[in-house]
């Protein structure tokens, strides 16, 4: 058996296709343009082309960005005093700050400060209650992306066994509460989990999101399981830097039924799903129909 390859390239393409239709739409019956504001603190190198990529996109889909770089030294007062601005700023409908922060700034206050219903990283602590009760909520853009593409794949979830490895409260745990959503039997695996192989292989869908490169063995995947490699890894073989996710792509592509690639597999959703959420908050905050596919 050969895997079939989700392509999230091409995934996360129509999904931004998607969203800049809806935009238009918006726009058109309403002239408002869902907005999203970006807040960067300090010269971290990844982060910076992060946050140019999402500008970028955020501009081509028809919406408005807003960057906000702050120095690395910036005070915890200054920076929530901007979230506050951001609160209350009606053209700003989508708040990110992005991670990680320097060290003399404390995480959860900040991502706490932000509305909840601009929270278009699904962070804030009542995003994830809310999610963790099934209300409607803001959601983490990696797990929602990695949902529709299982979506996609099988139609309906309803009563396939999954297995979340990882518990991390960026992926793993909102990971499991999407899946609980569509009806899955879900089981999150950790670093503490006993006969880890075993309880992969009893797994229909594999999402694999531990950040630790080529951990997944093609041996641990059921014959025709789904495998999701959330992981990217910077590894280096034969003298050369590669990319690499959790999964490790030779082995469990000869037995998955359809697995992603790394890289061109989750990571594009990322950015497309960020998008989405940013157009979802402004349709909810202005009571206008919601797109539809794009959420949870």
């Amino acid at each position: 058996m050969t895997a079939q390859i989700i392509d999230g390239k091409a995934f996360a393409a129509d999904v931004r296709a998607k969203v800049a239709a809806h935009v238009a739409r918006v726009k058109e019956e309403s002239g408002i343009t869902p907005g999203l504001a970006v807040v960067l603190v300090g010269e971290d190198p990844a982060s910076q082309v992060y946050v140019r990529s999402k500008g970028k996109q955020t501009v081509e889909v028809g919406m408005n960005s807003y960057e906000h770089k702050l120095e690395a030294d910036t005070s915890e007062e200054d920076l929530l005093a901007l979230i506050d601005k951001l609160n209350n700023d009606p053209a700003v409908h989508g708040i990110l700050v992005q991670l990680p922060l320097p060290g003399h700034l404390n995480e959860d206050l900040v991502i706490n400060s932000i509305d909840p219903a601009k929270d278009v990283d699904g962070f804030h602590i009542s995003n994830v209650g809310l999610l963790g009760t099934g209300q409607k909520s803001m959601v983490p853009c990696t797990p929602l992306g990695c949902l529709m593409m299982l979506r996609d794949h099988h139609g309906s979830l309803s009563g396939l066994n999954a297995v979340v490895i990882g518990r991390s409260n960026i992926v793993g745990k909102p990971m499991a509460q999407l899946l609980l959503g569509d009806s899955c039997t879900v089981t999150i695996a950790h670093s503490r989990t006993k006969d880890l192989p075993e309880v992969v292989r009893g797994a229909d869908i594999v999402v694999a999101a531990v950040g630790r490169p080529e951990m997944v063995p093609g041996d641990w995947i059921r014959e025709g399981a789904t495998v999701i490699d959330v992981g990217i890894n910077r590894i280096e073989r034969d003298g050369k830097n590669k990319l690499v996710g959790d999964v490790d792509f030779e082995s469990a592509s000869k037995v998955a039924g359809a697995i992603t690639p790394v890289p061109g597999g989750v990571g594009p959703m990322t950015i497309a799903c960020l998008l989405a959420n940013t157009l979802t908050a402004c349709c909810r905050a202005n009571g206008l129909a919601e797109p539809d596919g794009l959420t949870a």
